[in-house]
């Protein structure tokens, strides 16, 4: 990476303050961008305090994978196709926690809430499941869209409300929530997991990362534990609970016939 004059190094990236934003320089290129390349990048700025907030985060991520190949398009296919590739050798971080999820499938059918860049859908769908995602939002679903058309893999992307699902009663053999309900207050989770609930013919899995500090540029509201876990499941109708841990905490519920 080139450091132009005026920027300060941090980390792997450099950056500069300007009246109206913040400019970071990486060297993230077409080969190399991917999920967790872009997170370790930004993290040093983080912990400076120069990226700050949900918002600050998702503002300079999107920036830093726009600006990894000469198009915008170009940019977003390598991250999609170097994210899913480093999650399915076991590189990313994440890897574990798609694999303990993917595991806990159960039928033929998924949907994955809360999905954001949607990987864990189109692994699902190149498990050969009927997959469909949502999320609430709209970037992250066209996103989606568009990268499972390019990469041939069908997955039905939906904008949605984790706690008003889009879906019929019933209507999908596994409902996953996949690191989202640290995203929600007490109220919404338990209104998010009743939905899943509902949508779900045989299975609803839920992980969740067990932090000493919930990381706020993730968006994370709540320090969670096992009894968080438990306090869901007493608090929806249910034909079973199984818990786990695994990179977190994890429950599955079995849906009421």
């Amino acid at each position: 990476m080139t450091v132009p004059t005026g920027f300060d190094v941090c980390g792997d990236f450099a950056w500069r303050r300007t009246p109206d934003r913040i400019e970071i320089v990486h060297g993230l290129d077409e080969s190399t961008i991917c999920d967790s390349a872009m997170i370790a990048g930004l993290l040093p700025l983080i912990e400076q305090g120069v990226v700050v907030g949900q918002a600050g985060f998702e503002e300079a991520a999107t920036a830093v994978i726009r600006t990894s190949a000469g198009t915008e398009a170009r940019s977003w296919a390598a991250f999609y196709d170097n994210s899913l590739d480093e999650l399915r050798s076991g590189r990313s971080p994440f890897s574990p926690i798609h694999r303990r999820a993917r595991s806990l499938v159960a039928g033929d059918s998924v949907l994955e809430v809360g999905s954001c860049f949607g990987f864990f859908a189109l692994q699902c769908a190149d498990d050969g499941r009927r997959v469909a995602a949502c999320d609430i939002s709209p970037g992250a679903v066209a996103l989606l869209s568009a990268n499972a058309r390019r990469l041939c893999t069908p997955v039905e992307a939906v904008l949605g409300d984790a706690t008003a699902l889009p879906f019929p009663t019933s209507s999908v053999d596994t409902v996953t929530l996949i690191h989202l309900l640290e995203h929600l207050d007490e109220t919404a989770a338990t209104s998010a997991v009743s939905e899943a609930l509902r949508v779900a013919r045989l299975r609803v899995v839920i992980a969740v990362p067990y932090e000493e500090d919930p990381s706020e540029h993730f968006g994370h509201r709540v320090r969670l534990t096992e009894s968080h876990l438990r306090r869901w499941a007493d608090a929806v109708d249910h034909a079973g609970a199984q818990y786990l841990e695994d990179h977190g905490g994890w429950l599955v519920l079995r849906p009421v016939p």
